[in-house]
């Protein structure tokens, strides 16, 4: 059992690698926050746009409207005063100014709800994920199932595309993948 915390904000990180169903779990708390009478106001890095440019979705395509941001300070700027909760999806994408950002929200009182990969597809600590989650009350991780050998899967390994550490993707370039079979990729 989880005890919310009563008369101040906090942060919850949803992490894990692609396919993990962060989004969903995204959405999913959203909606009860909704039920619950609570004012709810959504932000996604612009960058994304794999499914929609005015919507967070979910590869299973769960969907919820949000607000297309460049930066992490225009959060700041666009939250609506009378937001009880605050949700930011796909928070890897901004650069670390994210953190105080998210700091902030939740000193004003806010539930601060952050989904973002915890690794890139090195299986490196993706920034700033790591420091968001020193930062959060709560921290969830998920697991995907790997595509290749069924194991419960907590890398992202990339098959298509460049080096870049940011590449935009689904399944087009992503798997999710268990310890072995990602580093049996590299090593083959």
């Amino acid at each position: 059992m989880v005890v919310q915390p009563n008369g101040t904000g906090w942060i919850e990180v949803i992490c894990g690698p692609m396919f993990s169903g962060k989004t969903e779990e995204l959405i999913r708390r959203l909606r009860r926050a909704e039920i619950a009478k609570q004012k709810v106001q959504v932000f996604k890095p612009a960058i994304d746009r794999r499914y929609s440019e005015s919507e967070v979705v979910s590869h299973s395509d769960q969907r919820t409207r949000a607000v297309p941001v460049d930066t992490a300070s225009r959060v700041l700027e666009l939250v609506q005063g009378d937001a009880d909760v605050v949700a930011i999806d796909e928070a890897q994408f901004f650069d670390a100014s994210i953190v105080a950002v998210c700091d902030r929200l939740a000193t004003a009182g806010r539930r601060v709800l952050v989904a973002g990969l915890d690794t890139d597809y090195r299986s490196e600590p993706f920034d700033p994920m790591p420091q968001l989650m020193a930062r959060a009350e709560y921290v969830t991780k998920l697991l995907a199932i790997c595509v290749r050998c069924g194991n419960p899967a907590n890398r992202s390994l990339r098959v298509s595309g460049g080096q870049d550490r940011v590449e935009v993707g689904a399944t087009d370039r992503y798997e999710a993948v268990c310890r072995r079979c990602h580093r049996d990729a590299y090593t083959a």
